[in-house]
């Protein structure tokens, strides 16, 4: 790669004989120079295309040694130079660059809280997308102006125009991307809105949702294009501006090639895919207005003013690329270049939609929180619909209402009021008073009703409503009076099982029985009348004998 033009050479001065040369008035062996492929130019550098050093006052080389190496040499590609405009500029803009970085981060810590238990529908990356991208546009932004100071001070131009309009076209991608989250989210947050009172009002696999799902994937192509369009390539050309004639025959050209151009068309396609997002959420997510004039009106009026301001900056971004395409005066490429149209046209619209971003996000509420007033707020409504009043936080204080949100001393407060007590004493005590109580008054239902079909048909769970052919009906329960806490308990138990149990056989009463009591038991069986339960299948008498009482629901 040439260094310089050829017709920038320049020959040797004369020196004291015919190997000798004076430059800055040192004296250098021709013989060493010609033999190492050194050549003189008028910018006053000597260079062999491999090296380069200066050769003006105070950087020249003080000695030349027969290998080809000088004394205290100065390389061409050395910042000597004053910062100039372009640095002095650039210092600015990185540091206002800085600070939109530290509210960003406010803004990022303030919106991505996560308030709410996470959906699968709207996962909380998502609203956090365009506060990532704002730092990576701050971050190319400060990294490529910082760079950019050396494009001056360098003697000859290298790496730093270099680095300096990689980032800037990364800070260009990442701008894009901003105003593309920006509006995508701000549409995904309206759905949620859309659906939170009813999950199921929009389907996720219907015409409208299948489109929301392929419209990121394109942008997001189309974004990758124009960075594998402009990233991966020889960059080389770009330095070679160190005369008129190198700069046409090797930066002009690379810098207005197809691939520059073909990259701003992608950029354009981006911006024209944010803008069909935008028209998607107002559509769907909106009240609809009908007439061309109307939707339009409607349209602006329903999404947010941000938008008016931020899509327009977007569209200066894409503007300045294909300009800087076409037009290599006013390109950052360029090492002279125009720094009012460089600054103005390509670093403000991504500084002013950082800000605008900025000033929205501070004054918009976290999405959770605003959700969760809008339920509130709901469910006042329905409240007021219902015609229910809450009281007033202090008047549940006023009434001794005083608890201090524990559970577990809200659960005692309720075992206190109900009355609690061990399972086996109080509670057992009471349901056996009380099935004997329902026992006695179904007795005394039954000799009232002279033995009436069908006169009680409610379950008693006594002794007395579920009477059997071998049962013996226990006795009436007293209550125990003792003071052994342990011959009252087994009392009660016993009690409560011969309720319960009936056909059981009492614990005091041997398994078998005589013989002249089990006679006496079937002779009273058989006088007894039909209409109790027999333990047979067989009913011989059922067309004979009355109908069959029923005192229980044990007897059907």
């Amino acid at each position: 790669m040439p260094i310089f033009d050829a017709r920038d050479m320049i020959a040797f001065p004369n020196g004291d004989n015919t190997t000798d040369t004076v430059i800055g008035g040192i004296h250098f062996n021709t013989t060493v120079l010609d033999f190492f492929n050194f050549t003189l130019y008028d910018n006053g550098t000597l260079s062999n295309d491999s090296r380069c050093i200066l050769t003006f006052e105070p950087y020249t080389p003080h000695l030349l040694f027969p290998n080809g190496s000088f004394v205290n040499n100065t390389s061409c590609y050395s910042a000597i130079n004053p910062i100039g405009s372009r640095g002095i500029v650039g210092i600015i803009v990185a540091c206002l660059f800085g600070l939109s970085l530290i509210t960003v981060l406010v803004n990022l810590t303030k919106h991505g809280r996560r308030h709410l238990p996470a959906e699968k529908r709207f996962y909380p990356i998502g609203r956090r997308w365009q506060w990532y991208w704002a730092i990576f546009v701050c971050a190319a932004a400060i990294i490529g102006l910082f760079t950019g100071i050396d494009v001056d001070r360098f003697y000859l131009p290298e790496l730093p125009l270099v680095l300096n309009v990689f980032f800037w076209f990364l800070m260009q991608m990442g701008t894009m991307a901003l105003v593309w989250e920006a509006v995508r989210h701000w549409g995904s947050w309206m759905e949620r809105q859309y659906i939170d009172p009813n999950p199921f009002v929009l389907q996720q696999t219907d015409k409208r949702g299948m489109f929301e799902f392929w419209l990121p994937l394109f942008f997001y192509l189309w974004l990758w294009l124009n960075f594998f369009l402009i990233v991966p390539r020889n960059w080389g050309n770009i330095e070679l501006q160190r005369s008129p004639e190198q700069t046409l025959e090797f930066a002009i050209p690379t810098a207005t090639d197809n691939r520059f151009k073909a990259a701003a068309f992608c950029l354009l396609i981006c911006w024209l895919t944010t803008a069909v997002s935008l028209w998607h959420s107002i559509r769907h997510y909106e009240a609809r207005n009908r007439g061309f004039f109307n939707r339009m009106v409607g349209g602006l009026g329903y999404m947010p003013f941000r938008f008016a301001l931020i899509m327009p900056l977007g569209l200066s971004v894409v503007a300045y690329q294909a300009l800087s395409a076409w037009k290599f005066d006013y390109s950052p490429l360029k090492v002279g270049t125009n720094l009012v149209a460089m600054y103005i046209g390509g670093y403000l619209p991504s500084f002013l939609i950082i800000v605008i971003q900025v000033v929205s996000g501070f004054l918009r509420q976290n999405e959770d929180l605003n959700l969760i007033r809008q339920r509130r707020m709901r469910g006042q409504e329905l409240d007021q619909e219902l015609g229910i009043a809450k009281k007033p936080a202090w008047w549940r204080r006023a009434n001794g209402d005083v608890s201090t949100g524990n559970m577990r001393d809200v659960i005692m407060r309720n075992v206190r009021e109900v009355g609690g007590g061990r399972a086996t004493h109080a509670n057992i005590e009471a349901a056996a008073e009380t099935r004997a109580r329902e026992a006695n008054d179904a007795a005394n239902a039954t000799n009232a009703n002279g033995g009436i079909e069908m006169s009680e048909l409610g379950r008693t769970n006594s002794a007395a409503s579920s009477v059997r052919t071998t049962g013996s009906r226990p006795p009436a329960y007293t209550r125990y009076g003792g003071k052994s806490e342990a011959r009252r308990t087994e009392h009660a138990v016993q009690t409560v099982a011969g309720l319960l149990f009936p056909n059981a056989t009492p614990p005091n009463q041997p398994a078998t029985q005589p013989a002249t009591q089990r006679g006496r038991d079937t002779a009273m069986s058989e006088d007894r009348p039909t209409n109790d339960r027999s333990q047979s299948t067989a009913s011989g008498t059922s067309m004979t004998a009355p109908p069959m009482q029923i005192r229980s629901m044990l007897d059907v």
